[in-house]
């Protein structure tokens, strides 16, 4: 309960006439009498006013949003006096989103119904909660002023965008490739898995001909093949505290989220199966590899809330992991920032997993330290920021080689040219049948 305009202007003007009084120019009982009836006035105010029942109020929103798209959120009010109220209303979103059109002050009008809506801008993954929505009530004479919390809890996950993959649901795989950044290299022979049959084209072989299904056509008939599909692709996610680095705002972990959705989007059409191993120190959260129209949606589920912690990665602790969980050969993508202190353990770790499976060591390359070797020498400052940024990165690069002289495919590319370049080399190894 607090006061409000209309309180300070009787006690205003009580004051008012109290230096009236103290001049002699009115009777004091006149000044102790207005007292009188300002007070009873303030107490049959309040009174009033705590007898008043909360407004009704639903909230409209999806329990599923995207990180960082535009939210639109409806409040619906019902007011079951009998008189015209005015209440300002703010809803209790959870803290640090953007949001536009809150507070709100509007007038209800008896057994009327009211809605309106605000925008919201969700700033991050996991789990959120609507706490409930607060609303402000003015006394019946507009003495006092009373904020009360409406009980319209609600819980809301906030997944990566996943905007972009309604867009590709449309599009064929190379047209969805391409759109994710993907420069698709011109195909070099034929998938090795049969696919349909279909009337001979100008230019086919004569090995594509079936002379079987020829005779009985009458025609000339084809074999169509494919990219042999039914294989298993294992996203293994670093969430330690490589991924904490931000490029222009943007955590690196959120690129690598981002990325490995479009990639499993890319392999799940392909008729591929999709799984996950998050890890971050010794904790490991695994998906077993899905396929089909569902496999999209648990993997959704399954990452939507991971975040880059501040403990080591523990790689062999997660190849360990993996080895146990994941018995058929599949492409591990795992996806880090690869540091020259890292060598030995993240060497050993890929050549325990690559015994099963065809590893892919993605590295992701701070922007800071390409702009840092490349800032010049005009000062000692900045000579010696470059001298340290090139040698970082020779020791990194020389961590790279040796993994490739073992046999490891390795990928060294920016954050934001990870989902392209991470698509591009999925779809060269399946056409390669390297898997």
């Amino acid at each position: 309960m607090r006061p409000a305009a209309a309180m300070l202007s009787l006690i205003g003007a009580w004051f008012a006439v109290g230096v009236l009084v103290s001049f002699e120019l009115l009777p004091l009982s006149w000044w102790c009498l207005l007292g009188a009836l300002c007070a009873v006035a303030l107490v049959c105010d309040v009174f009033r006013l705590g007898r008043q029942a909360s407004p009704e109020l639903t909230r409209e929103l999806d329990a599923v949003l995207p990180l960082g798209e535009r939210l639109d959120v409806t409040l619906r009010l019902r007011h079951a006096g009998t008189h015209k109220r005015r209440v300002r209303i703010h809803d209790m979103h959870p803290g640090g989103w953007r949001v536009e059109g809150l507070p709100r002050t509007v007038d209800l009008a008896p057994s009327r119904e009211l809605g309106f809506s605000y925008a919201l801008w969700p700033a991050s993954r996991g789990k959120f909660a609507f706490a409930g929505c607060q609303v402000e009530l003015t006394s019946p004479w507009r003495f006092w002023h009373q904020r009360r919390t409406l009980d319209v809890a609600a819980d809301v996950r906030v997944f990566p965008n996943f905007a972009p993959l309604a867009r590709m649901a449309g599009l064929s795989v190379e047209l969805a490739s391409r759109s994710v950044g993907a420069r698709l290299q011109r195909r070099r022979g034929e998938g090795t898995e049969f696919q349909e049959l279909r009337d001979y084209r100008v230019g086919d072989s004569l090995r594509k001909v079936d002379w079987k299904a020829t005779a009985r056509a009458g025609r000339l008939m084809s074999r169509q093949y494919r990219d042999e599909s039914h294989q298993q692709v294992v996203l293994m996610l670093d969430c330690g505290r490589r991924m904490l680095a931000e490029d222009e705002g943007v955590g690196h972990f959120d690129h690598v989220l981002n990325a490995s959705l479009a990639l499993a989007y890319i392999a799940l059409r392909q008729g591929d199966s999709v799984g996950l191993l998050a890890c971050a120190g010794q904790n490991t959260r695994w998906l077993a590899p899905q396929q089909g129209a569902g496999g999209m949606d648990m993997l959704l589920g399954a990452g939507y809330d991971l975040r880059a912690e501040s403990t080591p990665t523990d790689y062999l602790h997660a190849a360990s992991e993996l080895q146990t969980r994941q018995r058929r050969r599949a492409l591990v993508v795992l996806v880090t920032n690869v540091r020259d202190e890292d060598d030995e353990e993240l060497r050993a770790a890929v050549k325990m997993m690559s015994r099963r499976h065809l590893v892919l060591v993605v590295s992701l390359r701070e922007l800071a330290l390409d702009r840092a070797a490349t800032s010049g020498t005009e000062s000692l400052e900045a000579a010696i920021r470059t001298a340290g940024a090139l040698r970082y990165l020779d020791q990194r690069d020389a961590v790279h080689a040796r993994l490739r002289r073992e046999g490891i495919a390795t990928l060294d590319v920016l954050a934001s040219e990870l989902s392209g370049r991470l698509v591009e080399r999925y779809l060269a190894i399946k056409r390669a049948g390297r898997l």
